[in-house]
């Protein structure tokens, strides 16, 4: 049988054109999305979206659930989905044993022990492709796959991540495939899981949260903290996954492709945000991108303090890669006119800041609001969306200031009381809300002290390629002319 998800050069599959949801389809709204004016107006209330409906279409959300019975439905579901006001919803867990057209591709390098772990974890009689890409104890990964019944891919010399899965797809012939890390252990209930997303046809990747392997007792400071803000821990509730989202991209770990949507596949000249580029790449083709938190998979997480710091960076120096080829879409900062003008008065920290700060938010609920001659309540509306974008902001800068600008705000401090003031504001408020939200295992001191480390060392390899690739894309703020988004 010839493979169906092999990488094609010219580029990302083309997204069905119609796109229809399958009837009994439930789309249910995000806890995030508030609804106002009897039903008839949505907004996101992390996002900014808003979104006004005809009477027929209120009436057909079931309390905060829609199910696709009619046209009517379907357009409803489809319009939620797509304004990231609602996610895809289901009455039972994912069944992985009712899946049998999904293959798994495991990119390996030497890693015996944890390959023979996560073959052993997999659901029985999923069909399986092991790529050894250029392990020195070749023979130990062999013997494992035939033990396991997985066909064996071999790469003679390693050629990286990037090129092992390509090479993995290109033997695949079913339509749907699952890379999975070798330092990863599904957690049952997975792979049911992500593969009921691409029952909406426009679903091009789909990805589970990964959480660190459980300790024993003893675990340490830094395990702790990575068992609540790993890099590939994406949180607790699904997302649309694209640029500048809540959820911007999906980690390689463990991640589901639609083949059809595969394209050209992970481009092998990148050996850093590989993924990154191929979630973006996705989505701006126009395929739907998700992620599924009820999907779960552990992986082995960096516990030395060194190796840690010193992956972050490398993480970091992704960012510029990605700017040459996606521009804005990895802009630390992204800002509409009011935003940019109350970022500015509120780093000043003069007397004024705070009654100037408070126009600019009065004359944007105002803007907003003579935008919204649907709503019965333009006024509060628009003062919600203003709101939103203020408490963004507020966070944007915070984050900037001690992740991508740190080197910066460092010098500043140094010269300057309000620039130390605003630093340090930044980096404890930022750090304490953040171990209120995350609820870790840690006190906050430790927590705090952490955070910091974390966004030191990813902050110092965005600069690293930024110098190596001698531009400041990565590191330039995106400008928007609007105030929310319909």
């Amino acid at each position: 049988m010839s493979a169906v998800c092999a990488p094609t050069p010219q580029g990302t599959g083309s997204v069905p054109t119609s796109g229809s949801l399958p009837r009994g389809f439930v789309a249910r709204l995000a806890a995030e999305t508030k609804s106002c004016d009897g039903g008839t107006t949505l907004i996101g209330t992390t996002t900014g979206r808003l979104v006004h409906l005809r009477a027929e279409a209120a009436q057909a959300l079931d309390g905060r659930r829609v199910e696709v019975v009619d046209g009517v439905t379907a357009a409803l579901a489809r319009l939620l989905l797509d304004r990231d006001l609602a996610h895809p919803s289901w009455d039972r867990p994912g069944v992985d044993d009712e899946v049998r057209d999904v293959t798994v591709v495991v990119p390996v390098r030497d890693r015996a022990l944890q390959l023979a772990r996560l073959l052993e974890a997999l659901p029985a009689g999923i069909a399986t492709i092991v790529v050894d890409d250029g392990s020195l104890d070749e023979v130990a990964t062999a013997r494992l796959a035939r033990e396991f019944g997985a066909r064996l891919v071999r790469h003679p010399s390693s050629r990286g991540p990037a090129a092992a899965r390509n090479s993995g797809l290109r033997q695949v012939t079913t339509p749907y495939a699952v890379f999975v890390d070798s330092d990863v252990v599904p957690v049952p209930g997975w792979l049911g899981s992500l593969r009921r997303h691409f029952d909406d046809p426009r679903v091009g990747l789909v990805a589970p949260r990964v959480l660190g392997i459980e300790q024993a007792d003893g675990a340490t400071w830094l395990h702790r903290y990575e068992a609540v803000r790993s890099s590939l821990d994406l949180g607790a509730t699904p997302a649309a996954v694209h640029p500048h989202g809540r959820v911007a991209y999906l980690p390689s770990a463990a991640l589901m492709v639609r083949c059809t949507a595969y394209g050209s596949g992970f481009d092998e000249s990148l050996h850093v945000a590989e993924d990154v580029d191929l979630v973006w790449r996705t989505h701006e083709a126009g395929w739907r991108v998700r992620y599924e938190p009820a999907a779960l998979v552990r992986h082995e997480h960096r516990t030395d303090v060194s190796h840690w710091l010193s992956r972050k960076a490398f993480y970091g120096t992704g960012a510029a890669l990605l700017a040459a080829r996606h521009g804005e879409a990895v802009a630390p900062m992204v800002l509409a006119p009011w935003t940019a003008a109350l970022t500015v008065v509120l780093l000043a920290q003069r007397r004024w800041s705070l009654p100037v700060a408070a126009v600019i938010c009065a004359l944007t609920t105002l803007r907003i609001s003579r935008r919204l001659s649907r709503s019965s309540r333009p006024v509060a509306t628009a003062a919600t969306l203003t709101a939103v974008g203020a408490v963004a902001t507020l966070h944007q800068t915070a984050s900037a200031l001690t992740r991508h600008y740190w080197p910066l705000a460092v010098a500043a401090a140094l010269v300057s009381r309000r620039a130390r003031r605003a630093l340090l504001v930044a980096a404890v408020a930022d750090g304490l809300l953040d171990h209120r939200r995350t609820k870790p295992d840690l006190d906050p001191l430790r927590y705090l002290a952490a955070r910091r480390l974390d966004d030191l060392g990813y902050g110092t390899g965005v600069w690293l390629g930024a110098f190596r690739g001698r531009s400041a894309g990565a590191l330039r703020p995106a400008l928007r002319g609007f105030d929310f988004r319909h």
